[in-house]
């Protein structure tokens, strides 16, 4: 499991930003692997993983993608979806708007993020700290939100 484990922590930082070891957690989590902040901070100390300004990065020997390649990312702002993996927490329908709960300070993130993603089912967002208010045009279209995001959710 040890191994294992090490490889999907690899295999996360590869492919996005990881800005705390919770959040690493749960990424890992998402992909079935449960682990113990102890076994974690273990596993970053073991990778000899690097904490800057983005977060965690594999050290230089283990690069997954090149440079200008991984420049070209950097200036892009993160995903919806990627968002909604780092700090989303549920999302429940209210009628025609969706609730979305977010771990501290991750509400605004995801209202920008869902304003740049132009789904033309919601109308515009709100967001507090750690909930965002999704206003969609009716009770349907609220519903196709909730599933979209609940899919991103669970992946």
């Amino acid at each position: 499991m040890n191994v294992q484990r090490l490889n999907a922590i690899r295999e996360v930082l590869a492919s996005t930003a990881v800005a705390s070891q919770d959040e690493l957690r749960r990424k890992l989590r998402r992909r079935g692997i449960d682990v113990t902040q102890a076994t974690l901070s273990r596993d970053i100390h073991e990778l000899q993983l690097m904490k800057g300004p983005r977060g965690y990065s594999l050290p230089d020997g283990m690069k997954a993608m090149p440079a200008a390649e991984a420049a070209e990312i950097d200036d892009q702002p993160p995903s919806l979806a990627e968002m909604i993996d780092s700090l989303g927490l549920r999302a429940r329908q209210a009628i025609n708007q969706v609730v979305v709960n977010t771990v501290m300070g991750g509400a605004q993130p995801i209202a920008a993020a869902l304003d740049r993603s132009g789904w033309p089912e919601i109308i515009g967002t709100i967001a507090g700290d750690d909930t965002v208010l999704v206003i969609c045009p009716d009770q349907r279209l609220a519903g196709e939100v909730q599933t979209r995001l609940r899919k991103m959710l669970e992946a």
